[in-house]
């Protein structure tokens, strides 16, 4: 038996695509049953949850935001580092490790190896999640590596928070390599999901707050002004398990459940946010195409390929 797995492990080392850029093809030689079963895992596991649809988006978001799309979220903290789940932006928060777990054990099966990353996994159960919940599909790219290491220090850097400004979220985007239209189209995503009373309960009691007064006043009876802090509610209040514009439409009423996300819409019309959330809210077909385009830039922010980092055979730790 251990010959057999040694043969398999060399085998597919060397049939690997020997290719330093990203391809939608990456794995069709090596292991053509590679997507469709990260596609039937992830079906099966949105099915009996939807919410794991948006943790399995936000994950490869916040794998992307911190040192580039290599998995480095995903790895538990270790004797040399303290990686990023502990994070602000990821702690008490970031959800879906079990279904990575579970999706990187059914794919080596079927690959007969250990030959597609984690990172590449989170970029394609992504995609899968929001087809899943409604929303067009894309072609994502793949060849990504899986790095040895990750920061909470970085995370804390370089992820936008709940409370953030249209500047800090501008410059973070920015600094990825995003434009605009990707900061207001990758925050469609927010269509999904839930966020706890701690990330918003500053807006709900800010006599400055631009909020929905009404919106304000139902969301103060699950979210008090002390305790409550993990009490949930959706981001898109009409229907937070389906990817579609409710979330921009939302937007346009001041019906942002958290700070950032009504920062992309003052309602004077005078900025570029204004005019793409009035776009996207009237126009869904226009957003889904315009988010896939993002998200493939997204993903293609600094991955490791070739030969740097590694392709490691337990998601949450290094390979030894």
């Amino acid at each position: 038996m251990a010959t057999v797995q040694m043969f398999f492990t060399i085998f597919f080392v060397v049939m690997l695509p020997a290719q330093g850029q990203l391809a939608p093809d990456f794995y069709d030689a090596v292991c053509p049953h590679a997507l469709p079963t990260i596609r039937a895992v992830v079906e099966a596991a949105v099915a009996l949850q939807p919410r794991l649809g948006a943790y399995l988006v936000r994950l490869h978001f916040h794998d992307c935001f911190v040192n580039g799309c290599d998995g480095s979220v995903l790895l538990d903290d270790s004797a040399t580092f303290v990686g990023e789940k502990t994070a602000g932006p990821n702690n008490n928060s970031l959800r879906g490790f079990e279904v990575i777990d579970d999706i990187k054990a059914v794919v080596n099966a079927a690959c007969f190896g250990n030959v597609v990353s984690c990172a590449d996994i989170l970029a394609v159960a992504a995609r899968d999640s929001i087809v899943a919940l409604g929303g067009s599909s894309y072609e994502v790219l793949l060849g990504r590596r899986d790095a040895t290491t990750a920061s909470k220090d970085d995370a804390n850097a370089d992820i936008p928070t709940p409370f953030s400004g249209l500047p800090d979220l501008l410059a973070k985007f920015q600094s990825h390599g995003l434009a605009v239209e990707d900061l207001v189209a990758l925050s469609g995503a927010h269509t999904l999901g839930f966020a706890r009373c701690a990330l918003f309960r500053d807006r709900l009691y800010n006599e400055t707050s631009t909020i929905d007064s009404d919106f304000a006043t139902a969301l103060q009876a699950r979210c008090p002004r002390t305790g409550g802090d993990d009490e949930l509610s959706p981001l898109d209040e009409t229907s937070p398990a389906v990817f579609d514009a409710g979330y921009y439409r939302g937007l346009l009423q001041n019906k942002g459940l958290l700070h950032s996300d009504q920062q992309l819409f003052g309602g004077d019309g005078s900025g570029d946010t204004d005019a793409l959330v009035q776009h996207y809210s009237e126009n869904p077909g226009e957003f889904m195409a315009d988010f896939g385009v993002a998200m493939i830039k997204m993903g293609s922010i600094s991955p490791l390929t070739g030969s740097d980092g590694e392709i490691r055979e337990n998601c949450r730790v290094a390979n030894a």
